[in-house]
């Protein structure tokens, strides 16, 4: 066997090669788009969801935003506040304080407690429901449980239970993608260390949502009169809470007549009617009282 024959070939390769990694390496010298330190800084600091809340195409595009000054550090809200204050300490201001927000969706017309109008029977989603005749629901403000929140939720933190929308705000990372989608517009952003909501988003006289649902705000302003802090209010025949205000003392949700608004604290609830059956108790015993003696009192001065 001729060695020159396969060492030739060897060396041509080599040599081949060589030039090819010279010319790759100038290339990369004299194409190399120049990355910014303080850019993949953030970009690392991110959780890396891309789930485009923060209105930026992804985590690479907030970051940037962030780098540039066009986005403020606390501008992920999956990351919250531990990410926000990483992001500060790479450019060099405070982070502030950041309020954690979660979805929660405004209406209790579950199974049995709201009435329907029609059974449908189509394509499951909440925009063709909501299309025909404002939803399968009497209320027209309600959830029609079609689950489309639940499709683009890419976290597990919402669900169709007994009929309508609930999130479990633990899992809730305030990406918004469900407020958006909702056709009814009515879940909304509330604060996460507010215990207390109106869960209840009618717009319709107290006599219209009686005949519609069990659970419905009537706007009666019973909450109103009875709240200490004055942070609940009835506008456009529905209730409000001033999350600023509201320091979830219950009153108001034990004051509720139909249940419109819900607490986390059901045994706070619960001790504040034993207390008003007790305070209504003793109100009637001292008008007896006063009774029987004025009636005392007539017969001794006949």
């Amino acid at each position: 066997m001729n060695i020159d024959a396969i060492i030739l070939p060897v060396g041509i390769l080599a040599v081949i090669g060589a030039i090819f990694g010279v010319v790759l390496s100038i290339a990369s010298r004299v194409f190399a788009v120049e990355t910014d330190e303080k850019v993949e800084a953030i970009r690392n600091a991110l959780p890396g969801a891309n789930c485009g809340a923060c209105g930026f195409p992804g985590c690479d595009g907030l970051a940037q935003a962030i780098a540039d000054g066009k986005a403020t550090v606390s501008g992920c809200s999956i990351g919250g506040k531990e990410v926000a204050d990483d992001i500060a300490e790479i450019m060099g201001v405070n982070a502030g304080d950041i309020e954690k927000e979660v979805a929660c969706v405004l209406c209790q017309g579950s199974c049995g407690k709201a009435k329907e109008k029609y059974n449908y029977n189509g394509f499951v989603d909440c925009r063709l429901i909501s299309d025909f005749q404002k939803g399968s629901k009497s209320c027209n403000y309600g959830c029609v449980g079609g689950g489309t929140c639940v499709s683009v939720c890419e976290f597990d933190a919402i669900h169709i239970v007994d009929g309508i929308a609930v999130v479990d705000k633990e899992k809730c990372v305030a990406c918004k993608k469900c407020v958006d989608i909702c056709p009814k517009h009515l879940i909304e952003m509330v604060p996460y260390k507010s215990k207390t909501v109106v869960k209840c988003f009618s717009n319709d006289i107290g006599k219209v949502v009686r005949a519609n649902c069990s659970v419905g705000c009537i706007s009666c302003n019973i909450c109103e009169k009875s709240c200490p802090k004055d942070a609940i209010h009835v506008e456009n025949n529905i209730a409000k809470i001033d999350y600023d205000k509201c320091i979830n003392c219950g009153i108001c949700v034990a004051k509720c007549p139909t249940g419109a608004i819900f607490s986390e604290y059901p045994e706070r609830v619960e001790k504040i009617k034993e207390k008003q059956k007790l305070d209504a108790e003793k109100k009637k015993q001292e008008l007896l009282k006063q009774k029987a003696e004025k009636d005392l009192e007539a017969t001794k001065n006949n």
